[in-house]
């Protein structure tokens, strides 16, 4: 059944300040120099770019995410506020740090620098009270995600799971507990030749829906009821690819908020990823904010 408009989200997972760094080609894994053609310092974490994308949209959206008493847990807030987005900050000793090395065809490697402290009971209670508050919950691969799915399993009552399986290659042990206990699945194709068989596979473990993107090729989605649907991607010009899926996942949920069809979540999704893919940023919207900017041009 369709929700409203004015349905409360709930994304919980990673927001991170990130360092992008441009090369012309991925380093080869031997000892050598490379030039870099620019970088860039700005919001990243894959719950922070699908809280600015449904904020965009108009959707009540409120993220979950463990920050630091640190600058760039202040600049994270900060930007993510001025964007709409309502956080709720959750205690960590540092704040999740990620450089980026990233081609101009799309390609990347995400280096970890710093990564969320374990979380304490009482924030895990706090996050699954206000996430089981939610009329949907995003849950995003991460720790305390771990935790709300497996609470979920064990029986927990709450609103349906959405969850971001990224690059899943239908076996992987980390991502079973979430794929069991969502109603709604997403990937993307990285880790498949065929994405139809992989989201055939999911669906048999509980969901009642699976979508895959694809790149530049579009998306497709197969339901429970063995309907299926597939979507070209917008055309284009790629400024950066950081976010793109974030984005997609945040189009097809707001629209589905007002019980579009299938085809139709799927044709907002792809309008919504054409926003990441326009900017340097996760969404323009946090280009004007403290700390977001160029050191050299992206482009």
């Amino acid at each position: 059944m369709p929700l409203a408009r004015d349905a409360r989200v709930a994304v919980c997972g990673p927001a991170s300040w990130n360092h992008l760094i441009l090369l012309d080609r991925l380093p080869e894994p031997v000892p050598h120099m490379q030039f870099a053609a620019g970088d860039l310092h700005t919001v990243g974490g894959t719950s922070a770019g699908k809280a600015l994308h449904l904020a965009d949209l108009g959707v009540d959206v409120t993220l979950h995410a463990f920050l630091g008493a640190d600058e760039d847990g202040r600049r994270i807030a900060d930007a993510l506020t001025a964007a709409g987005v309502v956080v709720e900050t959750y205690p960590s000793e540092r704040t999740e740090r990620h450089a980026n090395l990233m081609t101009p065809a799309g390609e990347r490697v995400s280096l970890y620098l710093a990564t969320p402290s374990e979380a304490s009971v009482d924030d895990l209670e706090r996050i699954a009270t206000a996430v089981a508050a939610a009329d949907v919950a995003v849950v995003d691969l991460s720790a305390a995600g771990a935790a709300l799915v497996e609470s979920r399993l064990a029986g927990a009552e709450g609103a349906p799971i959405w969850t971001d399986l990224h690059d899943y290659d239908g076996s992987a042990e980390f991502h079973e507990p979430f794929l069991r206990a969502a109603d709604v699945v997403f990937m993307n194709d990285d880790a498949t030749d065929d994405p139809w068989a992989l989201m055939q596979s999911c669906l048999d473990r509980g969901p009642r829906l699976a979508v895959c993107t694809l790149g530049a090729r579009g998306a497709v989605a197969l339901a429970a009821s063995g309907e299926r649907a597939t979507i070209a991607a917008e055309p284009v010009t790629v400024v950066d690819t950081n976010g793109a899926g974030d984005a997609f996942f945040a189009g097809f949920l707001a629209a589905s908020l007002v019980g579009t069809d299938l085809n139709g979540c799927l044709a907002a999704g792809a309008r919504q990823a054409v926003v990441a893919l326009s900017s340097e940023h996760l969404h323009p919207a946090v280009a004007g904010s403290e700390g977001a900017g160029v050191t050299n041009a992206l482009r």
